[in-house]
């Protein structure tokens, strides 16, 4: 379960996670399975537990399940890319905001295998509105159909969204209704469209408490030194200030960032120095690199074909020298990247993709939704680092001179034909 990590960002952010945190404790498995021990298919511990799981049952599910939870305007959690999503519904009385419930999403997922059009990534759909009250019991429900319905005979196609793909939202509403014992209410209009990005909040912002807030950006979420940019040391050192008072804390953001959380007005300064001092600030970076996002790949991950962690930083200090060129350096760009096509990073949503097929040898998308809002599609197989960069640089001259006011890099390729626009994952190869 994922959810915005800073609870005191405002009122709502902190329902927000409080539910987040009762959604997990409820869905946790209560077995006591994973104790067993077995050696040479003999069980050597745990035999005497006999206990029953309430939920997942004596099968569990067929796959993994994610559930997200965002709060509009941001998309930082990326929901529509989960099996399970919530999109807080919020309105204004008095003057304040008020949180009136959730639009509930089902069926998103990124994984899918090269050269297997059967496989494909999937965004969500909105199944209903659930007031704070009907949340958790909705989701359960939504579980237990996966449970009862996933795919358990081809591991490639039993993710949640192959379910949803193929039996439909209307019968999946009908079984989660069975499930609940009422007609479930349809999406709630303020929050069908409520996204302007699927950024982290960077720099300093005041939370509901009073306190300040820094969002650092960790670039694709490593930390370490180098001889030029020593952050490791400079967080260790920011560490020992948090420590020092009672609300002073580091937050792991869904885009590998890290908020520097709880810090009182006395402290603010120094935290700003120490910053400084290590040249931690985010202005170092351009906006490109600013919603970059890479998986760890090569050497750390067995699945990887391709370098991706290790790689985007030079490949995203090349595009930017085409940006400045074009005078594009302060204009956001979401660009991503994997080292194989299970889709780790969250590619297939970014208006530039780079998906791993060899050593040094990626498929290029482009087209995805700024927010999160939209699959992208394949431009280019099999490009090296060189027909990248070639690729590329029409393309963003050409946005630079011939787009809308306020128009996004993947509308822009969509509005001039450049690629097709994904409408469901279904179309995804098409």
């Amino acid at each position: 379960v994922m959810c915005n990590p800073n609870p005191y960002q405002t009122s709502i952010h902190e329902q927000v996670d409080l539910f987040a945190r009762k959604l997990s404790e409820h869905l946790s498995p209560r077995t006591s399975a994973y104790h067993e021990i077995w050696l040479d298919k003999v069980m050597v511990a745990g035999d005497a537990v006999h206990d029953v799981e309430p939920l997942y049952g004596p099968t569990y599910l067929p796959r993994k399940f994610k559930i997200a939870i965002a709060v509009p305007p941001n998309n930082d959690v990326d929901v529509y890319a989960h099996d399970l999503g919530y999109i807080a519904v919020v309105v204004e009385e008095d003057g304040q905001p008020r949180l009136l419930g959730y639009n509930v999403t089902i069926g998103g997922g990124m994984g899918m295998t090269h050269n297997n059009k059967k496989t494909f990534p999937r965004l969500a759909d909105v199944l209903c509105f659930a007031t704070p009250e009907q949340a958790l019991d909705i989701g359960e429900k939504v579980m237990l159909v996966q449970r009862d319905y996933g795919d358990r005979t081809n591991r490639k196609h039993a993710r949640l969204k192959y379910t949803v793909e193929d039996r439909g939202v209307a019968w999946y509403r009908q079984e989660v209704e069975q499930r609940v014992g009422y007609e479930l209410a349809p999406p709630h209009a303020a929050s069908l469209s409520p996204f302007t990005s699927n950024s982290d909040r960077y720099g300093w912002s005041r939370d509901h408490r009073g306190l300040w807030n820094f969002g650092l950006f960790v670039q694709n979420g490593r930390v370490k030194d180098t001889p030029s940019f020593a952050l490791r040391t400079g967080l260790r050192e920011l560490a020992l200030v948090q420590a020092s008072h009672p609300q002073g804390d580091f937050r792991l953001t869904a885009n590998q960032n890290l908020i520097i959380g709880g810090v009182p007005d006395d402290k603010k300064e120094l935290i700003s120095s120490i910053m400084e001092k290590y040249g931690m600030s985010n202005d170092r970076h351009s906006a490109l690199r600013l919603n970059s996002m890479a998986c760890v790949a090569l050497p750390t991950c067995g699945l990887a074909f391709a370098e991706s962690e290790r790689y985007l930083p030079d490949l995203v200090t090349q595009i930017d020298d085409i940006m400045e060129k074009a005078g594009l350096r302060d204009d956001a760009i979401t660009i991503r990247m994997t080292g194989c096509p299970n889709g780790c990073a969250r590619p297939y949503i970014a208006e530039i993709a780079l998906v791993g097929k060899a050593p040094g040898i990626y498929n290029l998308y482009l087209g995805g939704g700024f927010s999160g809002q939209r699959l992208n599609k394949l431009y280019r197989e099999n490009v090296d680092h060189d027909q990248i960069l070639s690729l590329l640089h029409p393309l963003i001259a050409s946005y630079a001179t011939e787009r809308r006011q306020t128009e996004k890099f993947g509308d822009f390729l969509i509005r001039a034909g450049h690629v097709k626009e994904t409408l469901a994952g279904r179309d995804f190869h098409n």
